[in-house]
This record gives C-alpha cells, sequence and structure tokens, in this order.
C-alpha cells in the first residue's frame, strides 16, 4: 500500500466534479480565483519547504493555466525564503494567457519578488536539487506536443526530486492513463482526491501522494468513487464466537488444474485455508492428488475425469465455489465451467474460467469476476491497451456484460458492483509472478463462504492479497512467490 494512504481521505472524485467545486466555491464569494491560486502555491512552497528547509538550487516550470499559476505562487514564496529559483514558462500555441487575468497577476507578482521568467530553449536553465512541476493540469486531452513532451523527458532524467503540482504533467486524473508523463517523487493535488491518482499507470508516476484540500469539501458533492485500505477489513472482521465449528467458517470448492496445472488449485485451495474457510475440496485431476495434499493434508481431494453426480455432490456441499486457477480451455475444464453455472452457489470466477466465459457471454449477479487486464479484454472483445487507456470504464463494461461484482486486478486494482467503484492502492510489482492471481481467488472465495457479501468479499480479498504482497516485499518484490504471503494472508484476517 502507499506508504502515506492513511491520511488521504477516502472519497475520489472526477476532475470535473472537483472544478464544478471549485466553481461553487468562488461563487459562494467566500473565495476568489485569485485566493485559490495562492493557497495552492503555499501549499506547495511548505511542502518543499518541509523536505529541504536549507536554500537550494529550484527549477519551477510552469504552464499556461491554473496549474501554472499555482507554480509561479509557488516560486515566488521559494524566491521570498531565500532559494534560488529558476523558471521556465511554457507558452500556449494561441495566446490564451490574454484570457487568463490570475495567471498574469501572479506572473508579474513573480517578476516583482525578483524573479525572472525563462523560456525553454531545449536544455534545463540549472542543475536543481528540486523541480516544482507546474506544466500541465487536469485539462489534459491529446498527446503532448514536441516540445513539452521533450522537457518532460528531461525532468524525468534529471537526478532531482519532483514535486508534481496538482497530477504529474500528462497523466489524465480521471483514468489515470498517459503516454508521455512526468515520474514524480510526490505528487500534491488540490482541492479532492482524484479518482485516476491510485491506479493504472498513475501508480507509476505519482510517487508520494498528498491532498491539499483548499477549503473545497463541503462543496464537493456525493461520490461514487471511494479508496479503500485496511479500516475496510478491520471494520468488518470480528474474532469468531468461541463455540464455531469449522462446519460453521466456510466451505469452499476449488474447481481447476488440467493437466500440468496442479500448482494453480493448489496455491487457491491454500489461500482459502489461511483466509479462514474451515473446509476446502478441491476438485482436480486424478494425478494431482499427490501435489495437492503432500505438504498441505488440511485440502481435501476429489479426482474428476469425467463430470458425474459426485462433482454435483461436492458442488452442493459448498457454500461457496471458485473455479478457474488452472483450469485450462479444454472440454475437461468447459464441462466442469457448465456444471458451476447449473449451481446456484455464489463463486468466483477467474482465469480460464474468465477465457471460457468471454465465448460464452452469459450474465449472472451472483459471482465475482477477477480479470487482469489480458483477460479483460478478451471479455470485451477489445485490445488491452484500451482496457488500460481506461480501467474505470473497463470494470464498467465488464459488470454491465457479465453481471456480479467484477475486480479489474492492476497497479490500483478496481472493484466495481454497477453501483460505486473501489480503488485499492496496495501490491506492488512483485506480485508479477505465477499464482499470485490464484491466491486471491481463494482469498475472496473463503471470505465469501464466512458469510460476507460478494461485494464485502471482493473489496477485502482485494485489500488482504495487496497488504500481504506488501508486506512480504519488505525481503523483496523480484523473487516474491505466490506462496510468500500466505502467513500475512492470515495475520491480516486475524487484524494482526
Amino acid at each position: 500500500m502507499l506508504e502515506n494512504c492513511s491520511v488521504l481521505p477516502h472519497n475520489m472524485y472526477t476532475s470535473k466534479q472537483i472544478q464544478e467545486a471549485e466553481n461553487q466555491f468562488v461563487s459562494s464569494g467566500t473565495s476568489s480565483v485569485i485566493d485559490l491560486i495562492e493557497s495552492a502555491g503555499a501549499a506547495a512552497f511548505m511542502k518543499v519547504q518541509s523536505i529541504f528547509p536549507a536554500p537550494c538550487h529550484i527549477l519551477v516550470i510552469a504552464g499556461y493555466g491554473n496549474n501554472g499559476a499555482d507554480a509561479f505562487s509557488c516560486a515566488r514564496r521559494l524566491l521570498e525564503a531565500s532559494y534560488s529559483v529558476a523558471l521556465v514558462a511554457i507558452e500556449p500555441e494561441s495566446n490564451l494567457s490574454k484570457t487568463r487575468p490570475e495567471l498574469n497577476e501572479v506572473r508579474q507578482q513573480f517578476i516583482d519578488a525578483g524573479g525572472e521568467v525563462l523560456s525553454f530553449c531545449g536544455a534545463l536553465p540549472i542543475d536543481a536539487k528540486v523541480i516544482v512541476d507546474g506544466l500541465l493540469g487536469t485539462g489534459i486531452t491529446r498527446e503532448l506536443r514536441d516540445g513539452i513532451k521533450q522537457l518532460v523527458q528531461l525532468v524525468n532524467d534529471s537526478p532531482a526530486w519532483v514535486l508534481s503540482l496538482d497530477v504529474p504533467s500528462g497523466l489524465n486524473p480521471d483514468t489515470g492513463s498517459g503516454l508521455t508523463t512526468i515520474k514524480a517523487d510526490m505528487t500534491l493535488t488540490f482541492g479532492g482526491l482524484k479518482r485516476g491518482l491510485l491506479t493504472g499507470h498513475a501508480r507509476h508516476c505519482c510517487g508520494e501522494l498528498a491532498l491539499a484540500e483548499l477549503g473545497l469539501s463541503e462543496f464537493l458533492p456525493k461520490t461514487d468513487f471511494s479508496r479503500v485500505s485496511l479500516s475496510y477489513i478491520n471494520d468488518r472482521l470480528a474474532p469468531r464466537d468461541r463455540d464455531t465449528h469449522k462446519g460453521l467458517s466456510g466451505k469452499v470448492t476449488v474447481i481447476g488444474g488440467d493437466v500440468g496445472m496442479s500448482g494453480a488449485v493448489r496455491l487457491a485451495g491454500e489461500a482459502c485455508l489461511r483466509s479462514g474457510a474451515g473446509l476446502v475440496t478441491v476438485i482436480s485431476r486424478p494425478e494431482h492428488q499427490h501435489t495437492v495434499n503432500a505438504n498441505r493434508p488440511e485440502l481435501m481431494f476429489w479426482g474428476c475425469e469425467l463430470v458425474d453426480m459426485e462433482v454435483y455432490l461436492r458442488l452442493g456441499w459448498a457454500h461457496t465455489l471458485v473455479i478457474g486457477p488452472g483450469l485450462g480451455k479444454q472440454t475437461w475444464g468447459y464441462n466442469l465451467l457448465k456444471a458451476v453455472g447449473l449451481s446456484d452457489k455464489p463463486c468466483v470466477i477467474d482465469a480460464d474460467a474468465l477465457n471460457l466465459l468471454s465465448e460464452e457471454h452469459t450474465r449472472c449477479d451472483g459471482r465475482v469476476l477477477t480479470p487482469h487486464s489480458g483477460e479483460a479484454a478478451r471479455l470485451l472483445g477489445v485490445s488491452i491497451a484500451e482496457v488500460e487507456r481506461d480501467r474505470f470504464a473497463a470494470v464498467r463494461d465488464i459488470q454491465q456484460k457479465y453481471g456480479g461484482v467484477v475486480v479489474l486486478k492492476g497497479p490500483g486494482t478496481l472493484i466495481y458492483d454497477g453501483k460505486h467503484y473501489y480503488v485499492a492502492p496496495v501490491g506492488n510489482p512483485g506480485l508479477a509472478s505465477g499464482g499470485c492471481g490464484d491466491v486471491l481467488s481463494g482469498i475472496i472465495g473463503a471470505l465469501m463462504s464466512q458469510g460476507f457479501s460478494i461485494l464485502d468479499s471482493a473489496v477485502m480479498g482485494v485489500v488482504v492479497h495487496g497488504e500481504a504482497a506488501d508486506r512480504a516485499a519488505v525481503a523483496g518484490e523480484r523473487g516474491m512467490l505466490a506462496s510468500d504471503l500466505m502467513p500475512h494472508i492470515r495475520s491480516l484476517v486475524n487484524n494482526l
């Protein structure tokens, strides 16, 4: 999880919602546009000063919108505090600055304080210790022009510590996507937490995320977007009753593991147990029993060559079904998915079960789908690039097409139930390893079997999985295995 996420609010907004709140704030007579700019500039100055209290060389890059005005305001304060400041201003393609009197005002104040406004000439003017990025704000709607691209690349190549104002320049604040973006060490966003800053490419380029509310809180609307954290788990997972027994602790049947893929279903089964399920049965190829039970005898096993009455009995026995890990896309896996489809039990559909589902297009509300971007692309019949261009749209479209709760895995996993979006800024690149997705499906299935709703199970499962990965990554992200998550999962579901 992001280091400072616990201090951020849970509500998230679109850039349009925040802009409308700014307009209402100004219209109320409480403040003016220049007051907002000065508040943002002051917040940025205090953030720089708190991290670099001794005056040093600072490069400020200012665009021609309100983001640039914030940068001018910050730069003036840095000058007044005896920092050595160089400011590079990017001019608009047309003379838009004539329509922005506030920008002209703070620009003149910077000059009056002894500052000099430089033009970009293909190189950074100083060897700065800090770069303040006020180049582009939330209004980015197209790919950057060549000159700005060059400047962005120079900033990214610099060893300087980078603070981006509102959003890293080039990043879409509503989707978290961007082809050419500044990679910041910290992003100080203004007004409210923008929904795109915690998912997709934003996880790579925002760095540490901080918020300056600027007095807008009371003007922000009700929102359908929420950031979720460990508190979501801790608020829901109470200690077990002292008189409980295994039959009351959740029964899960995990289905998968075609020839050569026994590990996937084994990992999903153990994740169920470590997440608190009382009883777990694995249905897999008969030859996989040794692999499944060799060092996890707590898992029950049923070898399946054909879908017969015994299989249906084991589906009926469970409170929850998990299908997909190592399932394959052959007739064996297809028939098992069909059998699960005939059941009335809530289920988790993952991995190859999702790939088979993409050919069926069936809709059901009693299930959780857990695609990564490749599986999401197949479910929607689009490219992976289209999914990553707008992850919020992708998770919405999958839910509308297939029903249930959809978990779109990736950096800043999204969960959507048809009404509300949840963003989970947990996990790390160590999860880019075989079997980690199988562990997630097992966690969600176990929580569902313990009586939690499919939405709560999906959200809690994602947070447990990602937080476990963050704890496991203390020993390093490279080489982290799916099985390394297991002891941390146990701690998390016990609120330890």
